[in-house]
């Protein structure tokens, strides 16, 4: 990077994700953090008012989204690098994100790995998409000037933070509990649909709320629960089980989700069964002000999915906590997922 100061703004209306994309950029005194913003229509305004030398900036911006947002920056600020960020894996969004002249694409799940090399290459004039993407073409009449644009395959100066999760151990950061109630059942419903077996250890609210959404996507939940291929726990309860002063014993937690996991998977009757877990144990260690010991469940957690034919969805929610997530705290949760969701 130049040694000079580069004056950067963010755009990103998920205050929790906007103070971990701070914290991650921060790590480099080059990038000097002008601004943040948390709407499309106040990104366009901030950006032709100080002309910054790099925006990044989320899609799904209120107001005015992302993609417009860039297309009018570039007119108002047109020596402004862009660096796109959304969630959104699919390919048509990112192609038509890049059409704006961004200079890169970065998938939220994959920022804590991605953002500062996409950083790097953008500032660079070169083109950064998430690695993601690789094996699909970006096809624009200006790539013919840079032969040799990135797709996620930039060297970078600075070491990446990948963690290797053999299976699905996802996050899902919430405001809405409608919205989790929504990806929840969808989680849980189409393992039980495929035969599968789930893990519900929420709270009870979740887990009364999950029922009715389960039989109205067309189970039979007295029947499953009845076979035994529904099991659900309530998440306070199940935390003591395993917690000693303070910290969670990995013995006694691998040995009750392990018992879990093989009595939900004989229900199955069939040997090639996988369990479906959600769990709420981790946001309940952080809420009451636990998060070392929420990391290490979820460290825990990947263990499990290395160990068993399990997939997991770990729910957060972010209004139940006065003053929110620390963002070293959502850096290291973020850490320990496989992907993670914002809702």
């Amino acid at each position: 990077m130049p040694a000079r100061s580069i004056r950067v703004l963010i755009a990103e209306d998920f205050e929790p994700f906007r103070r971990f994309v701070a914290s991650i950029l921060r790590k480099q005194p080059e990038l000097q953090i002008i601004f943040e913003v948390s709407d499309g229509l106040e990104a366009v305004q901030k950006a032709e008012e100080l002309q910054p030398d790099l925006i990044v900036l989320d899609i799904g911006l209120p107001k005015l989204n992302g993609i417009e947002a860039a297309r009018r920056i570039r007119k108002l600020s047109p020596n402004s690098k862009i660096l796109l960020m959304s969630e959104n894996r699919s390919w048509d969004i990112a192609e038509e994100a890049l059409r704006t002249s961004a200079g890169g694409y970065v998938v939220k799940s994959d920022a804590a790995g991605e953002l500062l090399p996409a950083v790097e290459a953008v500032l660079r004039g070169k083109r950064y998409v998430s690695a993601s993407f690789a094996g699909n073409d970006f096809t624009d009449p200006k790539d013919d000037q840079t032969a040799d644009h990135n797709r996620g395959g930039v060297v970078p100066p600075f070491p990446r933070q990948n963690v290797r999760i053999d299976r699905r151990h996802e996050a899902e950061f919430y405001s809405d509990d409608r919205r989790l109630l929504d990806d929840l059942t969808q989680f849980i419903g189409a393992a039980l649909r495929a035969g599968n077996a789930a893990i519900v250890v929420a709270t009870e609210s979740h887990r009364d709320g999950l029922l009715p959404r389960l039989q109205a996507y067309g189970l039979d939940i007295g029947t499953v629960i009845e076979q035994g291929r529904y099991i659900a726990l309530d998440a306070a309860d199940a935390l003591p089980t395993f917690m000693l002063r303070g910290m969670p014993d990995s013995v006694l937690f691998l040995r009750l989700l392990g018992d879990l996991i093989a009595r939900a998977a004989r229900a199955t009757k069939w040997e090639q069964a996988r369990v479906a877990i959600f769990g709420e144990m981790c946001h309940l260690l952080w809420a009451e002000g636990n998060a070392e010991a929420a990391i290490q469940v979820e460290k825990q957690g990947n263990q499990l999915a290395k160990t068993y034919d399990v997939d997991i969805l770990c729910g957060y929610s972010l209004s139940s906590a006065q003053g929110g997530m620390d963002s070293r705290v959502f850096q290291r949760i973020c850490a320990e997922h496989s992907a993670v969701y914002f809702r």
